[in-house]
């Protein structure tokens, strides 16, 4: 028959780990992890946030300056560089000559103030436009992108 095990007193062969302060390291290091994380979480919606603001703002300036581009070519009478600012598929159904001469027969633009930019189905910036004889007109300037060069080009006024 085996020995009965040792009594109270004996000393174990290895050392117990201790347990004193364990739980507070435990949730002292969960609470450190949440914070980094919440501060990283919180920089990265900040980041895509700004993001999307800056690329909205962009794309309003780009709009509006080819829009004021097309209105300032025609303000000036140069029909053929306002051609040069239309799309594809407006030059495709209309020649430079066609354009040139059907622009000329239109009321003369005195002045113009292009709106915000629209982003909608459509990419549309409003211009309020002062006409030669007086008259005023709300007009809607559809842009699209060019696949070449990725700058706007006007597609449509109505």
């Amino acid at each position: 028959m085996a020995p009965p095990p040792p009594g109270p007193g004996v000393t174990p062969p290895f050392a117990a780990p201790p347990v004193e302060g364990r739980s507070r390291r435990l949730w002292f290091g969960l609470g450190i992890g949440a914070v980094v994380l919440t501060l990283c979480g919180g920089a990265g919606l900040a980041a895509i946030i700004g993001l999307a603001v800056t690329g909205t703002e962009a794309l309003n300036e780009q709009a509006q300056a080819v829009t004021g581009a097309y209105y300032t070519a025609l303000a000036e009478q140069e029909y053929e560089q306002a051609y040069d600012l239309l799309c594809d598929q407006v030059q495709a159904g209309q020649s430079r000559a066609e354009y040139v001469r059907t622009a000329g027969l239109g009321p003369r633009i005195d002045s113009y103030q292009v709106g915000k930019t629209v982003i909608g189905n459509e990419l549309t910036v409003p211009v309020d436009v002062v006409f030669g004889g007086g008259g005023t007109e709300r007009q809607n300037v559809t842009l699209a992108q060019d696949t070449s060069t990725g700058e706007f080009e006007v597609c449509g006024v109505s």
